[in-house]
């Protein structure tokens, strides 16, 4: 059932949802299970609460500080039938895990000829969360990107991140989550079905619009509809495209957008060079450029590490401003 048709909806925020993703999905299959540093006493972001009452500490599993152990042992027990959820608290720490992610869990199945599934669930909350520093807020989601075999998820919402978070646990291949840490309390609707599910793969059009094509995930997304009703004001009428994954990526919805308003814009929260960004703009002057009436903009953030001042630190990411700025430039190029 999709979000769209789910009769039955409660008001819960961000990382809420992603608990009630965890639930629901521990009560249909004995063979999830969910490990991590404090999951226990609910996580990082408090989105785990009340699972080892429910499932007790044998489906709940609290670790050390240990990464590569947590992932490693994941990618053991999805060869053997298991569906591991693993909580990293922190994307920037899936480069210690680095060999057990991006080798063992995303290229074991095509090394041994598919003779087994890994569905494998890893979550890491990627951006900055008011001032942690530059080792606790980084965006990594395009890594996956460009280590064929990973799935990549990140959701913009409270629904998408339920109905997502859902969706990878039951894909028989890895899939690597990453919650932007700066909308976990955010909240909105979310269906109360415990068979929702949000297609991997399948974008959504945010916001319909005719005059930009603005391509987006993640926290950005809110940003971006916050400033496409500023500019409807002023005639620019944004199409606002929600990747919700980056692998698979969802080229025909991009395309399609595209060739209809003949503008686009990139706006993201990892850094600009080299971002998921880059990757985008490629493809639509690849399949778009007869269509295009500007060259294709993009917004990210610095290229430096993300400051521990909560104050300078909102300066480095795309703020609704820099949207409106460029949105602006590219409707009269």
């Amino acid at each position: 059932m999709s979000v769209e048709t789910a009769a039955e909806t409660k008001v819960i925020s961000y990382d809420a949802a992603q608990g009630a993703a965890l639930a629901e999905e521990m009560r249909r299959d004995p063979t999830v299970f969910l490990m991590g540093q404090d999951v226990a006493m609910g996580g990082f972001f408090g989105g785990g609460r009340g699972l080892v009452e429910e499932f007790g500490l044998e489906r709940v599993r609290n670790t050390g500080i240990t990464e590569a152990f947590m992932v490693g042992a994941a990618a053991g027990a999805a060869m053997t039938g298991m569906r591991p959820v693993v909580q990293l608290g922190f994307a920037d720490f899936s480069l210690i895990a680095g060999d057990e992610i991006f080798q063992k869990l995303g290229k074991w199945r095509h090394m041994h000829g598919g003779q087994f599934e890994l569905p494998a669930t890893i979550i890491m909350p990627i951006g900055p969360s008011g001032g942690a520093g530059p080792e606790h807020s980084g965006s990594m989601e395009m890594l996956p990107m460009h280590f064929p075999g990973l799935k990549a998820v990140v959701p913009s919402n409270p629904a998408d991140a339920k109905g997502l978070l859902k969706a990878a646990i039951r894909d028989p291949n890895p899939v690597l989550y990453y919650p932007s840490k700066q909308l976990n309390f955010k909240r909105g609707p979310v269906p109360a079905d415990p068979d929702l599910l949000v297609p991997l793969g399948k974008a959504a059009i945010a916001r319909p619009g005719t005059t930009i094509s603005v391509i987006s995930y993640g926290c950005m997304v809110p940003r971006v509809l916050e400033a496409a009703e500023t500019l409807a004001a002023e005639s620019i009428d944004l199409e606002v495209i929600d990747l919700r994954t980056l692998v698979p990526l969802d080229r025909e919805a991009i395309l399609a957008s595209v060739r209809k308003t003949g503008r686009a814009m990139i706006v993201h929260e990892a850094p600009r060079t080299a971002g998921p960004g880059a990757e985008i703009a490629a493809l639509i002057q690849e399949h778009c450029f007869y269509a295009l009436e500007a060259p294709v903009a993009r917004l990210g953030a610095v290229d430096a590490p993300i400051p521990a001042s909560r104050f300078l630190e909102d300066l480095c990411f795309p703020s609704v401003t820099d949207v409106v700025e460029l949105a602006r430039q590219l409707a009269r190029a």
